[in-house]
């Protein structure tokens, strides 16, 4: 099965990517280190709260829209239920904040909490836009709702800040663009589809696979952050400000990671309603192949270049965070597995609560011990070693779950491919690193980025790799392979 589908919602995120890379750039170049770490701190708390009230339910319109010709009823009750959440959060926010202003010996954070809950009840009254559309297979509307969306948002925060209006300025910016999309998500998401507006039946179906993944995510995903809020608790907003640009998550991961990991639960959706179950394993081994081609070379590059590129984007003063950078961009190689993808397409949502609970486990007091013996490096550490335990956990599972052996789930030919050509690009990096040092940051990384780019598809030529070029419609420049194939790693 092809993944074109995901185009246009790749297309849609390559430009929100853009904007995303070029938002933090702004405000920390704007903003002291002292208030782009309160912005970061707010931010911190509100996706805290985004993601845990969800309780999964959005998530589950993955898997009911595909499979039913009646969709409303589950449209609305995502809508209900998020906009409730919405309400008990904003309340929530605005009566905790001096505590968690005291607990994070930053008062400013109090200053700023009615615009944040704005934000968080706009936030999360809209969450089943783009999934709403993207379940029921219009993924060029969801990517054209989702582009313009996000673009919008870029603007109403970087503009006050060039306009030197502060953190309050961008506080307000984002309130208001939430609140517009909220407007333009219950406009939209009900409309054209039939069946009841409530349905009791259809809702504790969606309650009984949705909560599972909710509870997983209430698990995991503190844990997750516990290693930014232990570190917010003992320093400083200048070092959690240095501590959250080596944390700098590279927005081009999403770009293609969340499509695929989207249109890969539809696709099995499908499958497994027409009976071709055979057929998931091909669909799971080629989503890897695509990703793995792009993520390997991407983790390797960014370890390399780690001093010029936040050099480059976050200027020389937040230097420091290189070592944390460094340890944090491993995690990128993770993300090549859209494990929770397959479980949540497959219902299994139990295991996923089950990983997210091992990963508290070894989370909580790996940060502790980590933070005590290496400091903030340690912090992230111990934070990435908790998120290898939860993935090797999932990826336990997903054999069952696919019904075929992890030895035919796997591309291991491209992952070996694409693991050869990332050292190949790695030793151009590291030359050019040494070679133009004397050269401006951006230069220098731009360089870098270059003679990695050129070796890295000379190993792939050399090893008759044959994707990765016809991902971007270079096929033709690359040779039949070599190596044996697997057969359903092409487009």
């Amino acid at each position: 099965m092809s993944f074109a589908r995901a185009r246009p919602l790749i297309v849609s995120r390559f430009f929100v990517a853009v904007a995303s890379a070029v938002l933090p750039l702004v405000l920390a170049r704007r903003f002291s280190p002292a208030d782009y770490g309160t912005y970061k701190q707010l931010f911190l708390v509100a996706q805290t709260l985004f993601y845990v009230l969800q309780l999964g339910v959005p998530q589950s319109l993955y898997y009911f829209v595909p499979r039913t010709a009646h969709r409303r009823p589950y449209l609305v009750h995502a809508l209900v239920f998020l906009a409730g959440a919405g309400v008990l959060a904003a309340a929530a926010l605005v009566w905790q904040a001096p505590r968690v202003a005291g607990w994070m010996h930053n008062p400013e954070l109090a200053r700023h909490a009615p615009a944040l809950a704005v934000y968080l009840f706009g936030t999360l009254c809209s969450v089943p836009l783009e999934i709403s559309l993207t379940a029921s297979g219009r993924t060029r509307a969801a990517s054209a709702f989702y582009a313009g969306s996000e673009l919008l948002r870029a603007a109403a925060m970087t503009l006050p800040a060039v306009l030197g209006w502060g953190v309050q300025g961008v506080m307000a910016g984002v309130a208001g663009w939430a609140l517009l999309r909220a407007a333009v998500t219950w406009a939209v998401v009900p409309r054209g589809t039939s069946g009841p507006w409530l349905a009791r039946e259809g809702l504790w179906e969606q309650l009984r696979y949705a909560l599972p993944f909710g509870a997983a995510i209430a698990v995991g995903l503190p844990q997750g952050y516990f290693h930014q809020y232990f570190v917010a608790a003992h320093e400083a907003p200048a070092a959690f400000a240095v501590y959250s640009v080596g944390l700098f998550q590279v927005p081009f991961v999403d770009l293609l990671y969340s499509p695929t990991s989207e249109v890969l639960m539809v696709s099995l959706g499908e499958l497994d309603r027409e009976g071709r179950l055979a057929e998931r394993a091909g669909v799971f081994r080629g989503a890897v192949a695509r990703l793995a081609y792009a993520f390997v070379p991407l983790a390797v590059f960014l370890g390399v270049a780690a001093p010029s590129f936040i050099s480059a984007l976050f200027t020389e003063k937040y230097l420091a965070a290189v070592p944390i950078f460094r340890v944090g961009v491993a995690s990128v190689l993770l993300a090549a597995l859209p494990l929770e993808g397959v479980l949540r397409a497959r219902g299994e949502t139990w295991h996923i609560l089950a990983a997210s609970a091992l990963k508290a486990v070894v989370n909580v007091p790996a940060v502790v011990v980590g933070v005590w013996r290496f400091g903030l490096v340690g912090a992230v550490g111990a934070w990435l070693a908790s998120e290898v335990v939860g993935k090797a956990a999932l990826l336990w599972r997903v054999p069952r779950a696919l019904g075929a052996p992890l030895r035919r789930l796997m591309p291991w030919a491209e992952l070996g491919r694409a693991a050869f050509a990332s050292l190949a690009g790695a030793a151009a990096a590291w030359a050019a690193q040494a070679a133009f040092a004397g050269l401006r940051p951006i230069a220098v990384l731009v360089l870098g980025a270059a003679l990695f780019g050129v070796a890295y598809a000379l190993a792939l030529l050399a090893v008759g790799a044959r994707l990765p070029f016809e991902m971007v419609g270079l096929g033709r420049l690359a040779p039949r392979p070599v190596l044996a194939p697997t057969k359903t790693a092409g487009p």
